[in-house]
């Protein structure tokens, strides 16, 4: 569909038919030399004379010219534009950040995948994020894996895809043995820094405890509040080791409450989706729309459609005036053998 973005522009149509009324002619006072016969050239040149007054008078096609010449220049004034269907894309009202435990606990195969084989922590983990992401449409997603260290894995972004892809490459042990869950929390309060969205959520999954981070657990945690960032905690793992491996869960459950979250424990892959479906319904979200259609100027047509007719009237017009020139030269051209022929 067409439009005309500024379609007032059209209201100067009538100005140049306007302005020629209501405005005197145009008087051009030349010398002039007196010629007997200047009645018979006129009339053999096919021109107006009324007592040594030329009057030129436009041709038909000169008022052609002048109306479609200032059509064309108003109507690309008017910005014609080519108007496309609409198209509609999901605006990210919230900032999600998954934080996954990589260290060594997680290879215990204490889990069973969708088919009951049994499989490592991680890899159920995974499964179960993977359809939970599958769920995120509206939200902007980021990835932090931690273990020795804390590791930005994905950055925040509206492609789902590509998130649950580098989320399916991670590997038990890859960010090293430990358990550094003070750090992981600090990067992520890092990465909301430059978040423009008032939601900002973090998913903490880990099976054990801190166990050497330079930034304590409650107090990022502390952080995090003040910051306005939510935590939810997801543990997995037996609650009953002991050890660096141990589930500290009074500290998660700490985590948790400070910043407004809630906690979770998942004992196998059922009670692990069912943590996830809860945090699903809890954490709603309003999913903002916006659409726009798709214009494209169009104003090049009638601004070239003018070029174009604008130097092909030139061309007629210049061959035109030269006319009685020409006439002349014939003439001339016609009487010069008659005079040679006369006694």
């Amino acid at each position: 569909m067409i439009e005309l973005a500024a379609p007032w522009w059209l209201a100067l149509l009538p100005l140049p038919f306007v302005l020629q009324r209501i405005l005197p002619p145009r008087v051009d006072e030349r010398d002039a030399v007196y010629a007997p016969f200047v009645e018979r050239l006129a009339e053999a040149l096919g021109l107006q004379s009324e007592g040594g007054v030329h009057v030129l008078g436009r041709r038909l096609l000169q008022w052609l010219g002048l109306a479609l010449g200032w059509g064309s220049v108003l109507l690309a004034l008017a910005r014609p534009q080519w108007v496309g269907e609409p198209e509609t894309r999901t605006v990210a009202t919230r900032d999600l950040l998954l934080a996954v435990d990589l260290s060594g606990s997680m290879e215990a195969e204490d889990f069973t995948d969708a088919s009951g084989a049994k499989v490592d922590r991680l890899t159920a983990v995974k499964g179960v994020l993977d359809d939970f992401l599958a769920r995120r449409e509206g939200d902007r997603v980021g990835l932090v894996v931690f273990g020795t260290a804390a590791f930005l894995q994905a950055p925040f972004t509206e492609d789902l895809d590509a998130c649950r892809l580098l989320l399916d490459e991670t590997q038990v042990r890859m960010a090293g043995p430990r358990t550094a869950l003070g750090d992981a929390l600090g990067l992520s309060l890092a990465l909301f820094e430059e978040s423009e969205l008032e939601e900002r959520t973090v998913i903490l999954l880990t099976d054990g405890n801190d166990t050497g981070s330079r930034v304590p657990p409650e107090k990022a945690a502390a952080i995090a509040a003040d910051r306005g960032v939510q935590v939810h905690v997801v543990a997995v793992g037996d609650p009953t080791t002991v050890g660096e491996d141990r589930l500290d869960e009074r500290a998660l459950r700490e985590i948790a409450r400070l910043t407004g979250g809630t906690y979770a424990h998942a004992a196998d892959r059922d009670a692990l989706e069912g943590v996830y479906a809860d945090l699903d319904a809890l954490d709603t979200r309003e999913v903002e729309t916006r659409s726009h259609r798709p214009r494209r100027e169009l104003y090049i047509w009638p601004l070239g459609f003018f070029v174009v007719m604008s130097a092909l009237l030139v061309a007629i017009f210049t061959w035109w005036r030269g006319a009685p020139d020409r006439a002349l030269s014939r003439a001339a051209d016609r009487a010069t053998p008659a005079a040679e022929a006369a006694p």
